[in-house]
Formats: C-alpha cells, sequence, structure tokens
C-alpha cells in the first residue's frame, strides 16, 4: 500500500509559501526602513532636476521603502495569477498583521531600559546617544504607521479587483496589461492614502500643495519601477510553469481565474 503524498511535497503549496513569504518581509521590510528619505539626484550623482508641481520645488527625494514595493507589486500579481483573490488577500493580511507585530516589538525595544555603556558605545561614529537614534529610528509615529497599514490594504484590494477585471476582458493574453493596469490604479489609491493620513491628518499638517506634490512624484516612481519589473513578472512566470509543470501550472490558473 502506497503512502499518501504530504501536504509540503505539493509544489503548488511550496509555491505559495515560497511567494508569500517574500511578500511579506518585503512589505515589513518596506515598513522599517522607509523612515529614511533618500535624495535620488545625489544618489545617482546628478544635477538636482527641481520639479516644480503645484507650486512645490525641490530635487526627488523618497522613502527607501519605494525600493521594495515594486517587488511587492510583482509578487501580488504573480499570486493573484496563480492563486486568485482568496490567496492575495490571505498573504495581505498576513503581512498587516506581521507589521504590526513587528511594531510592537519595536515599541516594546525602545522602552526597555538601556544599558549605560550601550548608550555612549557608538560615540566614535558620530552616534553620541545610541537609545536616542534607536528611538527615533523604529519609533515611527502612529499616524504613519496607520496611514501604512490602511493604504496597503486599500492597495491590495483594488489591485485584485482590477487584474482580475482585465484578466476576464482580455483572457489569459496580456499579462503585462493586467500587471500594469492593476498596479495602475492600486498604486495611485496607495500613494495618495498614505501620505494624507500620515502627514496631512497626522501631527505635521502638510499644506495640499505638499501633499500633492509629493504624492504626485511617489506614484509616478512607482509607475516607471512597475514599467521597469514587466520582464521580471515574465521570468517569473517562465519559472514557475517549469516548476509546476504544464498541468498544475493551468490547473492552478484556472482555479485563480474563478475565485
Amino acid at each position: 500500500m502506497s503512502a499518501s503524498p504530504r501536504t509540503l511535497d505539493d509544489r503548488a503549496v511550496r509555491l505559495f509559501i515560497g511567494l508569500a513569504a517574500f511578500l511579506c518581509v518585503n512589505a515589513v521590510l518596506a515598513e522599517f526602513i522607509g523612515v529614511k528619505i533618500f535624495a535620488l539626484e545625489d544618489t545617482l550623482g546628478i544635477a538636482p532636476l527641481q520639479w516644480n508641481l503645484f507650486g512645490q520645488t525641490g530635487s526627488l527625494s523618497f522613502t527607501v521603502g519605494t525600493l521594495l514595493w515594486p517587488f511587492v507589486f510583482v509578487l501580488t500579481d504573480t499570486i493573484n495569477e496563480f492563486f486568485g483573490t482568496r490567496g492575495v488577500r490571505f498573504v495581505s493580511w498576513v503581512a498587516v498583521a506581521l507589521i504590526v507585530y513587528g511594531f510592537l516589538f519595536a515599541y516594546a525595544a525602545i522602552q526597555v531600559a538601556p544599558a549605560g555603556w550601550w548608550v555612549g558605545a557608538a560615540q566614535a561614529q558620530g552616534v553620541p546617544d545610541y537609545q536616542a537614534a534607536f528611538a527615533a529610528i523604529f519609533g515611527q509615529g502612529l499616524w504613519s504607521i496607520g496611514g501604512s497599514i490602511v493604504a496597503f490594504l486599500l492597495g491590495q484590494v483594488i489591485d485584485v479587483a482590477v487584474f482580475h477585471h482585465i484578466r476576464r476582458r482580455t483572457g489569459e493574453k496580456y499579462v503585462w496589461l493586467r500587471a500594469t493596469g492593476s498596479t495602475a490604479v492600486s498604486q495611485l489609491v496607495d500613494s495618495f492614502v498614505v501620505l494624507y493620513i500620515a502627514f496631512v491628518l497626522g501631527p505635521q499638517h502638510w499644506p495640499m500643495s505638499r501633499f500633492l506634490a509629493i504624492s504626485t512624484v511617489n506614484y509616478g516612481y512607482k509607475m516607471l519601477a512597475a514599467v521597469a519589473m514587466i520582464p521580471l513578472l515574465y521570468l517569473m512566470r517562465h519559472a514557475i510553469r517549469a516548476y509546476l509543470g504544464h498541468a498544475l501550472e493551468e490547473r492552478l490558473r484556472l482555479e485563480a481565474a474563478s475565485n
């Protein structure tokens, strides 16, 4: 009598775990490193572009977290392609739970009393107070955290809806269209919602001109990144097809399209 196959021997299960893990780690990491703002022109070694939008001028500045979000878009669309609405929603809620879990422990870490010798341990590196630096980096405001979570969930829900709307209209053709189209709509909402909650409703009370200018610049970057990632989307699709085999790959896509 042959033994029944174990769950973790199923290639579809392994694929889902792998995709979900990479999406979650990118989402959580983006939240934690997003506290740093970088200047794009300085990073590339070029002169500031001095953009002018809604009466605001300056160089192109982004949170470091924006470097990781394009990978989240690709992973979301890949999960959508093979595991459908239920798969994306499940992973999105897991990602949010992990983000909240991470920030709770970050706040707990800030509150515990630091060792006296540790506070000044990095003075030679130009950090006179390690505790103050730790608290400033990991103690992001509740408005920023709340804005990020609300924007992420809204973006994921919209991404799923638009992705499957395009899929129903085009069938299995035009993978790039449903991936880029869903990102275009979902990130339009995400880019504006997160900054509105964090910096307009939040304690900084940005003027609307600054909010609209920075949100537009961030959205423009995300869309350029999404277009640039199209080859990676196709590469992942090819690798997954090779891993699953034609029969299993087709079955997953059919199931994903129906849920």
